[in-house]
């Protein structure tokens, strides 16, 4: 067979199928294996084209396609469904049946069929469900949903909801949306009419939203209303409503709230909570002390300044303040330290005070940085009548100036957990960096030894003396002063401060003054002076320093005309310090003291005092030459004679002290001959009395050794005497006792017979020599002698010599 025979040969396997055109009639059949067969010139085998909804001829290997298969826990969504439901059939020829043009069906598996020319099927898996997910279901045919509903493979977990699946029967709606959950249903295959709705990213089954506790999630429907959820809890939407997503976020962290810091929030639609009606369009001021934890709802809208929600306590150090303002009466309050200050954003606004740039260099002299803040101040009101700036504005301002800012309103982000992270400025440990140079009211230092007056403008006035730190109040300035300078003092160039030196004040000046003979004289003066007594009056006199000098010009000038050129030129500095200060009463001046302004000059320095006329100034100097010349001989003079009274003086001292010095160094001499002598009586006198004491005492000593013997000689007589008593005692019982037994002994003897005492004698000595006998037979025998022998010579002179005889020891013997 030829290889194009081959070709035309179609051969299916089991589970295969091709569509095969019959170019003649237009015909379609449907060839479902296991089939073989040739096929004619005029078939061709076809596809059907999906998307081009017609069919393409091609070759028999593409042609031939395998069967939809659904397994178990799958499903088929088939289009174009045979009106008799029947799908070709296996192991032969079909010719094409009538089909529903334009419907769809959902064939649960197991199943597995060839398909109808035209018709076209998709496998979906089965939908498993977790708790926490749901499917979002469309009716998209509601007679054969309700027809078809009993065969939709719906697994409840344990029979939950199962009740609510058959009242959607009912309800059904071509275009309605149903909702599935997970937690009712744990596996679902939609049944015919109904589809499950696909995300945007293709998915089927979509995670529902599962909130922690301090959690909460908004759901919009399409109706515009919101719906709040609070956790821990799953939350699924409804058909109408989708999530709400801030930066891909669709849950979010509750706000929490302390004592420091609440919310702004506008009441948009009425509401009741705890008793109490809110009103649509009240505004609420919410804090840590109301409620620590802050969930949003559908009523509240929270009003933000920009990117901050929750409005924060600032703190306020000691020393320092803040300027608010009553958003309802205009008026500007300042709040002390230390504190932290939680302003209600509903009433109280936070303000910065604009100094005037003149006030600003005589507050702050020098203080270039001070001057720029405030003009850059002025810049933000333009051509607002107001005094201030709102805080927010100025923060604004900083913000789009790229300057840094310094502040503890820190916007706190999501995080996951049941943690509430406070974020920070700086990296842990917790910081919070205060820089308040600027933020807080006007401060004015005073130093010590200075004082400024405080006017407000209702009329009140008060005297500060330093050292002190105050904050002015909002509608407080200072008193300004204006003083003369120069020397001498005049009004040409006036110092403006507001600033009184109280201590240790120091004011020059030089003026001419006229003596009492037409001489013009300058005098150039320093004068020492403090403000003492009431406070309130330092600032009566508004330029002190000219009102001083004028008045001591005067009386000076005065004074002058009483005294003649060469008394000012010889006397000037006591004179003018006498008639200032007054005359020295115990080394102490009274002083001057201006009652007009509680000025007090406690010393004047006279500098220079200077004759106009350069004649008789010199004139004056050759006079006083003159008078120092003989002042000079005359001292000389009398240093001379001084010497010469000191010099004399001095020798007669010498000599009156050389015969003091023999005298002394004589009687000395005497009186250490004296001292000698009494020390050598002293001696003997005290050798003497050493020696009658020792005789004395070896006098006392005899005599006790005396009375000691005594009664030792007495207590030896006494013991003897004692002994001997007890001797004779010891004697008389002894006789006594040798009497009775001699009288008991003689008793006995007489009782024996003197035959009795032969007899036993005899036996006596028998028994001696025997044992003696036995006891000398090895001596006899060692000596070659008899035993009766060796006794003999033992005994002889003895008793018993006689009491032995040869015959009876050697018959003992034997």
């Amino acid at each position: 067979m030829s290889n194009e025979g081959r070709e035309r040969d179609l051969v299916l396997a089991p589970n295969e199928f091709a569509f095969i055109s019959d170019q003649t009639k237009g015909n379609i059949n449907v060839y479902v294996g296991p089939y073989k067969t040739s096929l004619a010139n005029t078939d061709k085998p076809v596809i059907f084209d999906e998307k081009l909804k017609r069919f393409v001829i091609c070759n028999l290997e593409t042609a031939i396609q395998t069967f939809i298969t659904a397994p178990e826990g799958w499903y088929i969504v088939l289009k174009n469904p045979p009106i008799d439901g029947k799908q070709p059939k296996l192991g032969t020829t079909n010719s094409l049946s009538e089909l529903n043009i334009g419907r769809k069906i959902n064939i649960p598996g197991p199943v597995s069929f060839a398909l109808w020319p035209g018709q076209m099927a998709k496998v979906i898996k089965g939908h498993y469900l977790r708790s926490n997910q749901y499917l979002v279901v469309r009716v998209y045919d509601e007679e054969e949903a309700k027809n078809n509903w009993a065969h939709s493979v719906i697994k409840t977990k344990e029979g939950k909801d199962a009740e609510l699946m058959k009242k959607q029967i009912e309800n059904l709606t071509i275009g309605q949306q149903l909702i599935i959950k997970g937690t009712s249903v744990s596996f679902y295959i939609p049944p015919t009419g109904v589809e499950v709705v696909r995300t945007e990213t293709g998915e089927y089954v979509r995670e529902a939203v599962t909130l922690e506790r301090l959690e909460y999630c908004i759901l919009l429907d399409e109706n515009g209303n919101k719906r709040y959820v609070k956790g821990p809890d799953v939350v699924f939407p409804q058909p109408t409503e989708d999530f709400i997503e801030q930066k891909g976020q669709r849950k979010f962290k509750a706000i929490e709230l302390s004592e420091l810091s609440g919310l702004y929030v506008k009441v948009i639609a009425p509401y009741e909570e705890n008793g109490i009606t809110y009103q649509e369009g009240q505004e609420l001021f919410i804090t840590g002390k109301e409620q620590m934890i802050y969930y949003p709802r559908p009523e509240h809208a929270i009003i933000k300044y920009g990117e901050h929600e929750k409005v924060f306590a600032i703190a306020i150090p000691k020393g320092e303040g803040r300027y608010y303002l009553n958003r309802l009466t205009g008026v500007i309050s300042l709040k002390k330290g230390p504190c932290m200050f939680l302003p209600d954003p509903r009433t109280e606004v936070l303000v910065r005070r604009i100094i005037e740039p003149h006030k600003v260099v005589l507050w702050y002299p020098g203080n270039q940085e001070a001057l720029e803040y405030n003009l850059m101040l002025k810049e933000m009101i333009q051509d607002r009548p107001t005094n201030f700036v709102e805080e927010q504005a100025f923060q604004q301002k900083r913000q789009k100036a790229n300057i840094p800012v310094y502040q503890q309103n820190v916007q706190t982000p999501e995080f996951a957990g049941d943690t509430l992270v406070r974020k920070t400025q700086f990296t842990p440990p917790r910081t919070i960096t205060i820089d308040t140079k600027y933020d807080g009211a006007v401060s004015i230092s005073v130093w010590d030894g200075y004082a400024v007056q405080v006017i407000s403008k209702t009329g009140e006035r008060k005297v500060l003396k330093g050292p002190i730190t105050y904050l002015l109040e909002y509608d407080e300035d200072l008193q300004v002063i204006e003083l003369s300078t120069g020397t001498p003092k005049s009004d040409a160039q006036l110092y403006r401060t507001v600033y009184l030196r109280t201590l240790n004040n120091k004011v020059s000046d030089a003026f001419t003054v006229e003596s009492s003979d037409f001489c013009p004289i300058n005098i150039h003066l320093s004068y020492r002076l403090n403000f003492t007594g009431n406070e309130n009056i330092w600032f009566s006199v508004e330029n002190y320093v000219k009102f001083l000098t004028d008045h001591l010009r005067s009386r000076i000038r005065t004074v002058s005309k009483k005294h003649t050129v060469m008394d000012i030129f010889a006397n000037g500095t006591q004179i003018i310090r006498d008639h200032i200060l007054g005359e020295a009463v115990e080394g102490k001046r009274p002083g001057l003291y201006f009652e007009e302004n509680g000025m007090h000059i406690y010393d004047v320095e006279v500098l220079d005092i200077k004759i106009l006329d350069p004649t008789i100034e010199k004139l004056l100097i050759q006079t006083q030459q003159d008078i120092m010349h003989q002042k000079l001989d005359i001292d000389k003079a009398e240093r001379h004679l001084e010497y010469t009274d000191r010099k004399e003086s001095i020798e007669q001292k010498i000599a009156e002290l050389t015969s003091e010095t023999l005298k002394t160094k004589i009687n000395l001499q005497k009186e250490e001959v004296r001292k000698q002598l009494e020390l050598e009586l002293e001696r003997v006198h005290s050798e003497i009395q050493i020696q009658e004491e020792k005789y004395n005492l070896e006098l006392i000593k005899q005599r006790h050794l005396d009375e000691t013997n005594q009664r030792e000689l007495q207590r030896t007589k006494l013991t003897k005497e004692l002994e001997l008593a007890f001797e004779k005692e010891k004697n008389a019982l002894q006789l006594e006792l040798i009497q009775a037994y001699t009288q008991e002994t003689r008793e006995k003897a007489n009782a024996i017979s003197p035959h009795l005492i032969a007899a036993l004698q005899a036996f006596a000595d028998k028994s001696i020599a025997e044992k003696m006998a036995a006891s000398m037979a090895p001596l006899a025998i060692l000596g070659g002698s008899s035993v009766a022998d060796v006794l003999k010579k033992l005994l002889k002179g003895t008793t018993l010599e006689n009491v032995l005889d040869n015959s009876t020891l050697s018959g003992e013997i034997k």
